[in-house]
């Protein structure tokens, strides 16, 4: 069995001990919060579980296998290194870290003591994102053209971070799981609205080989929720609705084929392909559940997540490198490969 005991029962914490603790071979050890009114919550929902407010408490705890950290990012850093220094098996919410620096000596602590280091990007389990990778993988899309994505919603302000670090995070990771490629530059742009309050409105692109590009538009401040992705190559298009019930992934076989005559570049030949749509089936398996199941997996015989530390730091220097842009007024910053 392994014993886990999670840190932060606020916004996200209450599912992590519930998939913790539905999760075969698993025992959740304590729940830890400042908040007296947090715990006193966790305690109601799970009697037989111990809460705490010391931190200590799980770090000291030599029959706590593993600790899983649910808390602001400015934390993260901190508590992650003190639950890897105290021998324990690492569960660390996204974004990583603050800073790349900070992600590098997790990586690097981690890989010292053997310990297995997860980066909670929720995104890459869902079995859409999944169903994606295979459709890409396949040659279904064929050369990858465009990503374009919305991820809009009013309110749930963060006050640590600003809308890229908190939104433009998960199409970072799904970026980086489907296509596995280092984008050459990023750009972006962002307005804060509320005085005193970090920036509300984002939009943001990627530049890669081939001329591929990927543009982001994310808000705190739209009257209605959108989650929606389309993925355009030269074979077919992939629409991606997180909100969509029945049939978040959609497929279309449509596009433009475009033949260039070597004798004029003014001659250009376009032929517009218009086919069929579907849907595939998608497995109803919970995300999180599944990302959990992975990371005892992992304990278990000593493998790499899929969301290990190395994708959480290359997720942290492109929202390094967006925020320096943002600064800018968008101006480009070159990203470079740095695994």
């Amino acid at each position: 069995m392994i014993r886990v005991g999670i840190v932060g029962y606020g916004y996200w914490g209450p599912n992590i001990v519930r998939n913790f603790s539905k999760t075969k071979g698993v025992i959740v050890s304590a729940i830890c919060d400042l908040s007296p009114q947090k715990l006193n919550r966790a305690q109601l929902d799970y009697p037989s579980i111990s809460i705490t407010s010391d931190f200590h408490t799980l770090l000291n705890d030599s029959t706590v296998d593993a600790i899983a950290i649910a808390t602001p990012v400015s934390t993260h850093y901190d508590l992650g290194l003190a639950a890897l220094k105290a021998g324990k098996h690492l569960f660390l919410e996204k974004p990583m870290t603050e800073t790349s620096a900070q992600a590098k000596h997790l990586i690097e602590e981690a890989e010292k003591r053997n310990l297995t280091l997860i980066i909670d990007h929720t995104f890459i389990y869902t079995p859409a994102v999944r169903k994606i990778r295979e459709l890409i993988d396949g040659g279904d899309l064929g050369n990858f053209y465009f990503y374009d994505s919305t991820r809009i919603n009013l309110g749930n302000f963060q006050h640590d971070v600003n809308v890229i670090w908190d939104l433009a995070v998960h199409d970072l990771s799904i970026l980086d799981y489907l296509f596995q490629d280092t984008p050459l530059a990023i750009s972006a742009t962002g307005a804060a609205h509320v005085r005193g309050q970090p920036e509300n409105a984002a939009y943001i692109t990627l530049f890669f080989n081939n001329n591929a590009i990927a543009h982001i538009n994310v808000n705190w401040l739209s009257p209605i929720k959108l989650r929606h992705t389309l993925i355009g190559g030269d074979r077919k298009m992939i629409l991606y609705d997180d909100i969509e019930v029945t049939e978040k992934v959609k497929v279309y076989d449509k596009g433009v084929d475009i033949a260039g005559d070597t004798e004029s570049i003014y001659q250009i030949l376009k032929g517009y392909r218009v086919g069929d749509m579907w849907a595939p089936h998608l497995a109803s398996t919970e995300a999180l559940s599944a990302e959990i199941e992975h990371f005892i997996d992992c304990i278990e015989k000593n493998i790499q997540p899929i969301t290990n530390g190395a994708m959480g730091l290359r997720i942290i220097q492109l929202l390094e490198a967006a925020s320096t842009s943002m600064l800018h007024q968008g101006a480009p910053v070159e990203i470079k490969d740095k695994d």
